[in-house]
């Protein structure tokens, strides 16, 4: 069985190389010429200037994350790439090249968040890049808080967009005042990492942990997010906005299994997402210009949006039952996978599956 996936995996990738661009060298897109450390951004009067609007000191706040945390992150298994906390400058290399880090209001002339740009800018009004702003700034200042990150910098300062955006928090203090619970969630994981890791559990407990605590924090940025960024969701065609609507209630599901979202993993799963912004003549699954996994995932994510709210909300606490053990969060992933990536799955199937998993809990 384990071989069989093993090869639908790899013809997947081969299939999905018309559809969304993820990775650059096997790595998040720009991700060699983001700044490896802090101290090579722009510094006033001794204190690092951080432009979180400027693509590349975006990357290097992941840069910053990742590499900080690489020592506590042994039990995802061996190299570089298996960190999860890889999906998030996938997804911002991903929004880069799919067009979504422009501003979408009408008229607009603005060419920052194109790819082309130099140096390459994110506009404040893009949805996307708001969301990702409470997944990138928020936990950089939670990891340097709590001394994982920013190790020997004495002073950092978050600037403001040029534009009029006023409505981003800038420091730990702002932040945790606006969103106290995101950044509580983003706090206990960094804290947390050095006791799971140095821990007598086994590895397979550990990670599990280690993912849990992850999940929590980026689904309360998200949750915060959702409801800071609402306004700029509005200036979406009505395909682009129930798309992210898919999207963002997918992270749901992917929470609560635990997902393990490591480079590998992270661009199988992103690879189907729609290359371009959706026109508000496009009819999802019959883009003629999009491949057929890309209608795929973009039929999915909507199908499951909408049996959630038609149901109230049940799909995702009876799948959030059924992922009640490690073992169970592990069959979980299968099944996102089924879901998400195969095309032949019976989606229709899927409320028994989970009930059979639930009850047997």
């Amino acid at each position: 069985m384990g071989f069989i996936r093993a090869v639908a995996a790899a013809v997947l990738l081969v299939v999905l190389g018309q559809a969304a661009v993820v990775t650059e060298n096997g790595l998040p897109i720009q991700w060699d010429k983001a700044p490896s450390e802090l101290s090579q951004l722009p510094t006033v009067d001794g204190v690092i200037q951080v432009n979180p609007w400027d693509y590349l000191q975006r990357m290097a706040l992941y840069k910053s994350m990742i590499n900080s945390t690489d020592p506590y992150m042994s039990s995802m298994g061996p190299g570089e790439k298996e960190s999860p906390l890889w999906s998030l400058p996938l997804q911002l290399g991903w929004k880069l090249k799919s067009g979504r880090l422009t501003d979408p209001s009408p008229g607009s002339s603005s060419t920052c968040g194109l790819e082309s740009s130099e140096p390459v800018c994110i506009s404040p009004q893009s949805w996307y890049a708001c969301m990702n702003y409470y997944l990138s700034v928020l936990p950089f200042l939670a990891a340097v808080q709590t001394g994982v990150a920013g190790k020997g910098e004495t002073q950092l300062h978050i600037q403001a967009p040029a534009e009029e955006a006023q409505d981003y928090c800038s420091s730990y203090t702002d932040c945790s005042t606006k969103h106290p619970d995101a950044m509580t969630k983003w706090e206990t994981f960094f804290q947390s990492l050095q006791h799971i890791n140095n821990s007598d559990d086994t590895d397979f407990n550990k990670k599990d942990k280690i993912l849990g605590l992850l999940w929590a924090a980026e689904e309360a940025s998200l949750q915060t997010a959702s409801l800071a960024c609402s306004e700029r969701q509005k200036l979406y065609s009505s395909p682009e906005v129930r798309f992210g609507q898919g999207w963002l209630s997918s992270a749901a599901y992917v929470a609560a299994s635990h997902f393990h979202a490591n480079i590998e993993k992270s661009e199988k799963y992103m690879a189907p997402l729609p290359s371009r912004v959706l026109k508000e003549s496009d009819s999802p699954p019959k883009i003629t210009d999009l491949s057929a996994e890309e209608n795929h995932t973009l039929h999915i994510l909507g199908w499951m949006n909408s049996v959630n709210q038609l149901l109230g909300g049940s799909l995702v606490n009876l799948w959030r039952r059924a992922m009640c053990s490690p073992q169970a969060r592990e069959k979980g992933q299968g099944l996102l996978y089924d879901l998400i990536l195969d095309p032949k799955f019976p989606g229709t199937s899927l409320m028994a599956i989970l009930t059979e998993m639930s009850t047997s809990c």
